[in-house]
């Protein structure tokens, strides 16, 4: 374990206790990716809104595309999620005004395919990110995955290649990861397979595309991690995969069950992992692929509906949330080959556009700071603290483990020690000892927060942000009520 924990009592003192010759695990770049899928105004009205003031030459939002590079974004997932599943590619290339207008079952739109495949990948050119795309192993066919890897990968004198190289695109895009279908198992799904029908089909699917390229980096599509379809999936199909995807979802009405939720996560990251060893182990497969956490956020769907564009307005509780999920990642480091937060712009995201600006929402700030400074390699821990002991969603999580007041991870990078502290306690400040921190040593402060749990930003008032200060070293520092603390010193 990177942070490990012994649960204290309620009116003892808590700690913190860093070892930086304890260096564990290597971060990847990759936990930083987003994800963008036609849904709501993720798209139209996010990253794509030609003829606005703030929108350049192809119609891409500068602010937005600023923004990606502020958090360093290594890779972005496209076109979904669930609207891949009737998605054909070829509608999307090609001159704009021959491109048919589609009935979107998903999200129930309709899709104009003005922004496709080509708009795509120069967005990602502009933003400095890599692709990462999602077949369609719904309606779509295994010849049309294939057409989409030629058109973006092929560098011969072949049909789809040629196709880009007359919609004028004469260097292949060099795509590096595919994932084999998004949440094929949800009832949801145009499409919906069996695990057994899924994995015999992503095991074709796979051979066949690591045949025409064989560079390229699969994802196999996983649930929760740690149910049957996953366990299958990959016991079934481990030869021919790279990573392999989890998807979950947290939210409450209740903040202690709203804040927590995340740690859901964690357990889910653990049996997975040894899932793979599992499917490994009876394979005889030696290489270890990764866990690839494509879809991941604070989303309610009765409050925000994924029919209605899904638009979160996230509170000071979920800002802690999205804390406790960041560190969930650099504690679980180990096995984390990327991780894509769902999703980047508008549609339950950290930024929401407006027609003059954009809103960078509560949960915005905290994402920032990880994406900026928790790199490199994660460091042990070990925290002594009281745990909140009430109603969690989902419910194993106070079964399985226990629920600090102090949610802690910390990070080595580029000389600095990374210490990111969530105090998930609406009522309470801890004056925590902090072991580790060399006495006297300045240390850099960022810290989020805000007055009330409820509190959000929107495009009229900014009520949380960034608070920088300074703090020369000493034995204890006290981390405020439902706070996000993120400390800084150098090695």
């Amino acid at each position: 374990m990177a942070t490990t924990f012994t649960k204290i009592a309620e009116d003892a003192p808590p700690s913190i206790s860093i070892d930086t010759d304890r260096v564990l695990s290597e971060i990847k770049d990759e936990i930083y990716s987003g994800f963008t899928e036609h849904m709501g105004r993720c798209i139209y009205g996010g990253l794509y809104d030609p003829g606005n003031s703030l929108s350049d030459e192809n119609g891409f939002r500068t602010d937005v595309i600023d923004c990606f590079k502020e958090l360093n974004c290594p890779v972005v997932r496209y076109p979904g999620g669930n609207f891949v599943a009737t998605y054909h590619w070829y509608e999307g290339v090609g001159p704009k005004d021959k491109r048919p207008r589609r009935p979107e079952l998903a999200w129930d739109g309709v899709e104009s395919n003005e922004f496709g495949t080509d708009e795509f990948m120069k967005w990602c050119d502009t933003v400095g990110t890599k692709p990462y795309i999602a077949l369609n192993m719904g309606t779509g066919t295994l010849d049309e995955a294939l057409g989409w890897l030629e058109y973006c990968n092929s560098t011969r004198d072949t049909y789809w290649a040629n196709l880009r190289r007359e919609n004028g695109h004469p260097e292949p895009y060099n795509v590096k990861y595919w994932a084999l279908g998004n949440e094929c198992y949800g009832e949801w799904q145009v499409e919906q397979l069996t695990k057994e029908d899924y994995a015999k089909k992503a095991y074709q699917w796979a051979k066949a595309l690591k045949l025409l390229d064989p560079s390229i980096v699969l994802i196999l599509c996983g649930e929760l991690g740690y149910v049957e379809w996953d366990r299958y999936v990959l016991g079934e199909c481990i030869k021919w995969i790279d990573m392999h995807s989890i998807h979950v979802y947290t939210a409450d009405k209740e903040h202690m069950a709203n804040a927590s939720g995340p740690l859901s996560a964690e357990r889910a990251i653990e049996i997975c992992a040894s899932l793979i060893d599992m499917a490994r182990i009876k394979s005889g497969v030696t290489k270890r692929p990764t866990i690839c956490f494509d879809e991941w956020n604070i989303w309610d769907p009765v409050r925000a509906p994924g029919d209605k564009g899904a638009e979160e307005l996230y509170t000071v509780s979920d800002m802690l949330a999205m804390g406790v999920w960041c560190n969930v990642f650099i504690r679980q480091s180990k096995y984390i080959g990327m991780t894509n937060i769902a999703q980047s712009v508008n549609v339950i995201a950290p930024l929401m556009t407006t027609p003059t600006g954009l809103v960078k929402q509560t949960t915005w700030w905290v994402y920032l700071l990880f994406a900026k400074y928790m790199r490199g390699s994660t460091l042990g821990v070990h925290v002594k603290s009281g745990t909140y002991d009430g109603r969690t969603n989902p419910v194993f999580i106070e079964s399985t483990m226990d629920v600090s007041w102090l949610d802690v991870s910390a990070a080595i990078n580029n000389g600095y020690v990374n210490l990111a502290v969530v105090n998930l306690n609406a009522e309470k400040a801890f004056e925590t000892e902090l072991k580790g921190v060399p006495i006297g040593q300045e240390v850099e402060v960022h810290l989020v927060t805000g007055e009330n749990l409820d509190d959000v930003n929107t495009a009229e008032k900014t009520t949380v942000e960034i608070q920088e200060s300074k703090w020369k070293a000493e034995s204890k520092y006290t981390f405020p009520k439902h706070s996000f603390t993120l400390l800084r010193w150098k090695l």
